[in-house]
């Protein structure tokens, strides 16, 4: 690991910072001085800044209320990411789990731990996730069955696996799917006749998105929430 990347990722220096800061001087690396942001470091390093030892860097688990606007990427050209809502230190180093569309809101988990992403996103452990969505047209008990059952999605050669509908209102219900097919929700209402007006993740697994959370906000999981996966 990079010198300046660690100094950013367990201190609120920013990378910029970091290097000016290992430039001055103030960095040694097991009691030697180091000047160069570059330099590698591996855990069991001593790293100390300004003579306070500092710690390796932890796994890092987060929850976060999705807003619309944001993209899920780690850069965009043209719109701003999640990663955007994140201070600096923060950001550097982790991934997305899973993607919601630009425009659909809620739950997004984040993390620096490949392996827990793995357990979340792959196919074969089945996680489900529930989406909340308002429709543009009254959706009828046929469709919601059908749902549940599985739809032919355009261009796939196979249906959806089985699913859990629920109705709210004429024009609202909750879905819950264990797949990830690309656009698959707004898919499965298209294939059943009707469009997904506004889409709203608020659970995946036995995670649950804080009511109080406003979107933007994000929070770190507790060791339990960790564990669910």
């Amino acid at each position: 690991m990079r010198l300046d990347f660690y100094l950013s990722h367990v201190t609120d220096l920013a990378r910029k910072a970091a290097k000016i800061a290992a430039a001055k001087g103030r960095v040694t690396v097991n009691g030697v001085e180091v000047k160069k942001a570059n330099h590698t470091i591996v855990e069991g390093d001593q790293v100390c800044l300004d003579g306070e030892l500092l710690a390796w860097p932890s796994e890092g688990y987060y929850l976060m209320h999705k807003p619309a606007g944001y993209v899920c990427a780690n850069t965009d050209a043209e719109h701003p990411t999640v990663l955007d809502l994140l201070p600096s230190h923060l950001g550097q180093g982790l991934n997305i789990v899973g993607r919601l569309d630009k425009d659909t809101t809620g739950l997004l988990l984040l993390t620096t731990d490949g392996q827990w992403l793995h357990r979340i996103t792959s196919p074969r452990n089945a996680c489900q996730k529930r989406y909340r969505m308002m429709l543009a047209e009254p959706i009828s008990d046929e469709a919601l069955q059908a749902l549940e059952e599985g739809v032919m999605l355009n261009g796939e050669s196979q249906a959806t696996l089985p699913a859990k509908a629920q109705r709210l209102a004429e024009q609202e219900i909750y879905l819950t799917i264990q797949e990830g097919k690309y656009h698959q929700v707004k898919r499965m209402l298209a294939a059943v006749g009707n469009k997904v007006v506004s889409l709203h993740r608020d659970q995946i697994g036995e995670l649950i998105l804080d009511a109080q959370l406003q979107a933007g906000e994000f929070r770190e999981l507790t060791e339990q929430e960790v564990s669910y996966f």
